[in-house]
């Protein structure tokens, strides 16, 4: 196999570029297939049976996607000028396609002075020109169901809720693809229906691209509604539809702004550390093939691209270019130490000689990535399988251009020294032979900072932290969170113990209750249930952490007030509910109880703004809290929503990833006793790439950067990452000790030859990924950050770590004269 590599890329450049250029054209036009995917669908775990809940609890109450719209007048709210202008922005909200309705206290009703028993449908607003606007203000803000939620406590700021209309085709290929999903789970799948799951899966697959593509131009016509009506006043959007399209919104921006950033940082690295041209230019085709490759590759799949995985050309670019730095300074190393050796001689020995722990890095680092497969989590399973292709791809075209282009250029005329130190690589080497044994103190504390900020690292998913302070879409959030009752939400569904409904059948249609059906739906209401229903309402709203509640309960309270701050009667409930107005029972009962079923809904909206705010403890806490206080068994009670399903996500990550480094640990020392065939080596090379990895983790900790759904995968990066470096050093030290025959020159050697290579990869990398600190969406800038990190801690734990273990324990064997 070497010969015949070596009569192509030796013997046969140009065969061999054109051959690399034709892979790369082909796979240029299925690139035409890439996408990106915003939609909440892609971050949820996809056999969650929390999931297939949801899904039924939106179809059964018909819930709809929000937006919500915070508008603060310069001027006072309730005026007749501003009302005006707050109504004009809702009409042309109105007339947007995909919007079906909007709630504001525009067009709720303002019952004055109407007792409980007196309420109708003849109600007014506040667009009515004969209201009293100073006594229907003080109504708006003491109503329960209106504070909080459709206006500031103060007064200052109007809501709009923006109800979505519903893609009854979207709803129906997720709904059916879940039950499809669910038969396949249970075994029950025959071939008729696996056949259909495909079908349903491949129409998802093509319609879902239409539906973000509707839904992102639905945001864009909003916002640009909203532009024309800022002119004395301040709004702000907010809500998940338009979360998720951000969060896309700014990796794409980030790809775009940053991508040349980083391309000329790299640049004007690989310039300062080689100074020729070449050098610069082979590194860069070397990258742009691989990554049109992979895109390529993503496209004819149809893997795309989530929040999730959406640095992973950051990650291929880190892959290529130490493959072609590697090559690079073993080939000019060459050239220095033998200068009367053939060019072709050289750089055919320089390639081949790194083959094989270039190889060994490839597949330790694919043993890596290989690790996220096993999340469960569909977007996580694509990044891994993604990086295990990019880093295979890498390699191959690194091999085949690398070479091949050398071959072709005109010989390089330039010397280079002899002296091959280089003053940081030989320091560490001298520090480290000074040291000696306090090496190990030193890391036994770099470990101990590790393993306590360890014990500091949280599992969070905060969306608001995504976004610096400085940007609308926080800034719109915050405002949000702080006077309209939050954003994001999770739904409470409990199921009430069967109860008689007394007297019911003693009515007829003539008594003015309707049917059978109506009486017995109105005398659901009986004043001992709405007591419970309204205590589970108070609950809920007393925890620190949720914003606005709305259910059934709010009904209760707005009642309880219009009958003089009295408790109302069952007799009165039976009245009330075929006299309530269909228009608001639309808005306020069906979406909040199903008699039939006797279940209720209560929406919480949750602060995510609070600094200490802990999702998973508050949605334990509020599902233990319900069963105990109000005696609930555990099937009584299930919370549900998108916020419970990322937290679902969350948790499975936590002990899919987090839990299971150990064996991912483990794993790369059985690829350490493959490629290195001793146990001792394998030993002592683990351990750099274990403190490495938990100093990573421990920094998170003590800086608060907990663990969600865009840093989950810095584990395995940092594996990755530290796997490379002591592979490439242990390769080299295992190959120079036997001529050299100490352990302590072995090493001085090492970090001159291997050591430089190492330093020059890690430093390009570094130079150019810091660039995405200054990044607007925080969790580009904490990869470039932790990325950064992860390459340093793995340099300097290969260069005195390693070398110092290898001095000590002697694993090949004892030094000779």
């Amino acid at each position: 196999m070497a010969g015949i590599y070596s009569g192509l890329v030796f013997g046969r450049p140009w065969l061999v570029v054109a051959a690399v250029a034709v892979v790369v054209a082909g796979f240029a036009w299925f690139a035409q297939g890439f996408r990106l995917d915003a939609s909440a669908d892609s971050l949820l775990l996809e056999d969650d049976p929390d999931l297939a809940y949801f899904r039924a609890v939106q179809n059964r109450y018909g819930m709809r996607e929000i937006v919500y719209v915070a508008y603060i007048p310069d001027g006072e709210l309730f005026t007749p000028e501003e009302l005006g202008k707050l109504e004009r922005l809702r009409q042309e909200l109105l007339a947007i396609a995909r919007v079906q309705s909007i709630d504001s206290i525009l067009n709720v009703p303002v019952f004055g002075d109407t007792p409980l028993t007196g309420v109708s449908e003849n109600y007014q607003t506040l667009l009515d020109g004969d209201i009293d606007l100073a006594a229907a203000r003080e109504e708006v803000l003491a109503n329960p169901i209106y504070r909080d939620a459709l206006v500031s406590p103060d007064g200052t700021a109007a809501g709009l809720q923006i109800n979505l209309a519903i893609d009854e085709t979207a709803r129906g290929l997720v709904s059916r693809r879940g039950e499809l999903r669910q038969q396949r789970i249970n075994g029950e799948l025959d071939a008729a229906a696996a056949a259909e799951l495909r079908e349903v899966e491949a129409a998802w697959a093509e319609y879902s691209l239409i539906a973000n593509a509707r839904q992102s131009e639905l945001i864009a016509e909003i916002r640009a509604s909203l532009d024309r009506h800022r002119d004395g006043a301040t709004i702000h959007l907010s809500g998940a539809p338009m979360i998720a399209d951000d969060l896309m919104t700014f990796v794409r921006g980030d790809l775009s702004s940053f991508s040349l950033a980083v391309l000329a940082l790299i640049i004007v690295a690989l310039g300062l550390i080689f100074r020729k041209l070449r050098f610069i230019a082979i590194p860069l085709l070397c990258c742009a093939a691989a990554g049109t490759i992979m895109v390529g590759i993503l496209g004819l799949m149809d893997w795309r691209v989530t929040v999730v995985s959406s640095n992973f050309l950051s990650l291929l670019l880190i892959i290529t270019i130490s493959l072609t730095v590697h090559l690079t300074v073993r080939y000019r190393e060459l050239r220095a130490t033998r200068r009367h050796s053939r060019r072709g001689k050289l750089l055919r020995h320089a390639v081949l000689s790194m083959f094989r722990p270039c190889l060994y890095t490839a597949l330790t680092t694919i043993v890596a990535f290989g690790s996220l497969i096993v999340s469960g989590i569909l977007p996580i399973i694509t990044f891994g399988w993604m990086m295990m292709m990019g880093v295979a791809t890498a390699l191959l075209v690194v091999f085949a251009l690398f070479p091949a282009i050398m071959s072709i250029l005109p010989a390089d005329r330039g010397r280079l020294s002899r002296d091959l130190r280089l003053n940081l690589t030989s320091a560490l080497a001298r520090l480290t032979d000074r040291l000696g044994g306090w090496v190990f103190v030193v890391y036994a504390l770099i470990l101990a900072v590790g393993v306590t900020g360890l014990t500091r690292l949280r599992v969070e998913n905060s969306f608001i932290d995504y976004f610096r302070e400085s940007t609308e879409i926080r800034q719109g959030m915050s405002l949000i969170d702080e006077q309209l009752g939050g954003t994001l939400s999770f739904d409470a569904i409990v199921t009430l113990p069967q109860a008689e409904t007394a007297f019911a059948d003693d009515f007829d249609d003539g008594f003015g209750f309707g049917g059978a059906e109506e009486a017995t739906d109105a005398y659901w209401f009986t004043a001992p249930r709405m007591n419970q229903v309204k205590a589970m309402h108070e609950f809920l709203d007393a925890d620190p952490y949720t914003g606005k509640v709305l259910s059934l309960g709010s009904v209760v309270q707005l009642a309880e007030r219009l009958n003089g701050n009295e408790p109302v009667d069952g007799l009165l409930w039976a009245v009330l509910y075929n006299a309530f107005p269909a228009a608001l029972r639309d808005v306020v009962l069906n979406p909040f109880v199903r008699v039939a079923d006797n279940e209720l809904r209560f929406n919480v909206r949750v602060r995510e703004s609070a600094p200490d705010l802990n999702r998973n403890e508050l949605l334990r806490r509020i599902e233990t809290g319900l069963e105990e206080q109000f005696g609930l068994a555990p099937e009584q009670v299930r919370l549900t929503g998108l916020l419970v399903m990322y937290n679902n996500v969350l948790q499975s990550l936590f002990q899919s990833q987090i839990l299971t480094l150990g064996v991912v640990m483990l794993a790369i020392m059985a690829m350490f006793l493959v490629l290195f065939r001793s146990l001792p080596i394998a030993l002592l090379c683990i351990i750099p790439n274990a403190i490495a990895a938990a100093l990573v983790l421990g920094i998170m900790g003590w800086l608060d950067i907990p663990l969600d759904i865009m840093t989950i995968t810095i584990a395995a990066v940092s594996v990755g990452i530290g796997v490379d470096n002591t592979i490439h050093y242990m390769h080299r030290f295992r190959r120079e000790f036997p001529r050299l025959g100490n352990y302590r020159v072995t090493m001085h050697f090492c970090h001159d030859s291997i050591g430089r290579a190492m330093y020059f990869t890690s430093m390009t990398i570094v130079a150019g990924f810091s660039i995405l600190i200054l990044s607007n969406f925080i969790p580009t800038g904490i990869f470039g950050l932790l990325t950064s990190l992860a390459m340093l801690v793995a340099l300097t734990g290969s260069l005195t770590l390693l070398p110092q273990l290898l001095a000590t324990f002697k694993p090949l064997g004892p030094e000779t004269a």
